[in-house]
């Protein structure tokens, strides 16, 4: 996966947008629409297909987004649409009749694959995570079970059978820090602007953000200092940072607010489009969009202030 990637050829900006997916033209948006509706009556089920979400008569509903998000960032274009549409619509419906992984693995087996994953707020329920622990505002971490073909988020009452939440995490964090780092890069811009970016097809490389630490020195050779560093999850596959040391964690902060806006809003998996600030664990939120959402706004706390002026001067 390329942090910066060549579109594919596809309809300019200047045709109608598709209401739900505006990174989908409204004739892309309809095509794939169809396209799901064929996936799903090849598989011998007949849906019905709505803006965001496709329902078969028992009720059953399938959200769309990822799925759209997915086909917008093939480099491929759409030629291989009607190819990702039959593959994952395969893939829902072989996971949805197999038994449950929780009936069919052991609890050691299920311990080894368990990951912490850090989600937004969209989408997520507190009435059946209320084991959720709290990342910073916006974000949870909750624990999650990688599987051949699918990643199985643990609700409370399926953690339940599997013994102490506390030890559960740690293990969930010992198996995040034994995953290999797929790609790192770093983004340079005017005046002395610099972030890394960790990127992979892993859907826990954003989570990675748990033990920001062992990351750092992985991809730099570098320890972070006591002030930290600055962070960004778009989605799931791309954590961002800047480890602050210097004057430069100004242009860094704007670069990376812009950098976090674009990657949340159409990409698949979206957590959050706010930089947070990063010390010891814990995270403050820096940046969000404005009252209208339109544009980006960053807001710095008292402690933050102090950094700054320690590092730049009187901002």
């Amino acid at each position: 996966m390329g942090l910066f990637r060549r579109r594919p050829k596809r309809d300019g900006q200047d045709a109608p947008r598709d209401p739900e997916f505006p990174y989908l033209s409204a004739d892309e948006g309809a095509r794939f629409r169809s396209l799901v509706r064929e996936a799903f009556a090849e598989q011998g089920l007949e849906v019905t297909v709505y803006a965001d979400v496709v329902a078969d008569s028992a009720g059953r509903r399938f959200g769309l987004t990822n799925l759209a998000t997915l086909l917008h960032h093939d480099d491929r274009g759409s030629r291989c649409w009607p190819e990702l549409v039959r593959h994952h619509v395969g893939t829902v419906l072989r996971t949805m009749a197999e038994p449950s992984a929780l009936d069919t693995l052991s609890v050691e087996q299920i311990r080894s694959q368990l990951y912490p994953r850090v989600v937004g707020e969209d989408g997520f329920d507190p009435g059946k995570f209320g084991y959720a622990r709290p990342v910073a505002p916006g974000l949870h971490e909750i624990l999650a079970l990688d599987l051949p073909e699918s990643v199985m988020m643990l609700t409370d009452d399926a953690l339940q059978p599997l013994g102490d939440l506390r030890y559960l995490r740690e293990q969930a964090l010992y198996n995040l820090r034994g995953l290999p780092i797929e790609g790192h890069e770093t983004v340079r811009g005017d005046g002395g602007t610099r972030f890394d970016v960790v990127l992979g097809e892993s859907f826990y490389t954003a989570s990675r953000v748990l033990t920001l630490g062992s990351v750092v020195r992985e991809t730099t050779g570098a320890e972070l200092t006591p002030d930290g560093a600055l962070v960004a999850v778009p989605f799931r596959h791309q954590l961002a940072f800047h480890a602050i040391r210097d004057a430069t964690v100004v242009p860094a902060l704007n670069a990376m607010a812009a950098f976090a806006a674009a990657g949340y809003t159409d990409a698949p998996g979206a957590i959050s489009p706010c930089v947070y600030w990063w010390r010891e664990g814990r995270m403050t939120r820096l940046s969000d969009r404005d009252e209208a959402g339109q544009g980006l706004r960053i807001t710095v706390d008292e402690e933050f202030q102090a950094v700054l002026e320690r590092l730049v001067g009187d901002v």
